[in-house]
């Protein structure tokens, strides 16, 4: 595992009796460790949760080579972490419980407060570790295997990556990139992505983009020609050329196939034919 990117969503953060801040997001990458919790002037932490139910040192992030490990430093607290892509699937880390590892794709850890809603962060570990085919030869610690795109095809981000992909995979013409509102409406009625929104389809775009296919922002931007462009037209094409690129690269490397095209709901346009 190449390493875990760690995100704290805005309004979360903050000094004691302020307003949460900003969104802040790490970058971990094997042996790199990340407190979180109050903190204060002699307690630091990289995620500094607003909230005066959490320990001034609530708990701490270890990355490893092939996973993450949650430790929970406060005496009472149970924290959660959940898997999002898992329909309710979760795990309970008990207080003062030390390395516990993680094994989902997607985390995210849940901190109990004394307000109607809890304080959570997520985690991501884009990258999985497979083992040779059988008569490869060579021992495991020699001939470990790292996928060079390792996606999951249940998680909704696939999902959002075929929806994508599927003008060409159906040799529609003229073919263009789908947009943001167009792959919600596709989605529409799906069991776990009928209910994304614009925000959250765009949230799995960048982490196609950045963390599973690793295509760098100026590589988005030249493949929409961006350069000279400023302020929101200049974002819009970044958005466009990133999608552009996160379809170019999945069909080329065949990484989205025709047979994935099962993983979406009937097309409206199918069933009216069938009418």
């Amino acid at each position: 595992m190449s390493g875990i990117v760690v995100h704290l969503p805005r309004g979360s953060g903050g000094a004691d009796g302020e307003p949460g801040g900003g969104a802040v997001t790490l970058r971990l990458g094997p042996g790199e460790v990340a407190r979180f919790g109050r903190g204060s002037s002699t307690t630091p932490v990289e995620l500094r949760l607003a909230d005066e139910a959490i320990s001034r040192l609530a708990g701490e992030i270890r990355v490893t080579d092939d996973h993450w490990q949650l430790t929970n430093h406060s005496t009472t607290q149970t924290y959660l972490v959940e898997n999002p892509e898992g329909a309710g699937e979760y795990l309970r880390v008990s207080p003062r419980r030390a390395g516990a590892p993680i094994p989902f794709e997607f985390s995210r850890v849940v901190l109990p407060t004394r307000r109607g809603t809890n304080v959570s962060f997520q985690v991501f570990a884009p990258d999985h570790v497979y083992l040779d085919p059988p008569g490869a030869g060579g021992s495991w610690g020699a001939s470990r295997t790292v996928t060079a795109y390792s996606l999951d095809e249940t998680a909704t981000y696939f999902l959002v990556l075929v929806a994508l992909c599927e003008p060409w995979l159906r040799d529609q013409s003229p073919v263009a990139v789908p947009t943001t509102p167009q792959v919600v409406e596709r989605l529409r009625g799906h069991a776990t992505g009928g209910g994304l929104t614009a925000r959250a389809v765009s949230s799995h775009i960048d982490y196609l983009a950045d963390e599973k296919l690793r295509i760098g922002a100026a590589a988005a931007a030249n493949e929409a020609g961006a350069g000279g462009c400023t302020g929101t037209a200049a974002a819009g094409d970044r958005r466009n050329g990133k999608r552009d690129a996160v379809v170019a690269l999945a069909l080329k490397f065949a990484v989205v196939r025709e047979e994935h095209l099962a993983l979406l709901p009937p097309r409206a346009e199918a069933g009216a034919r069938g009418r």
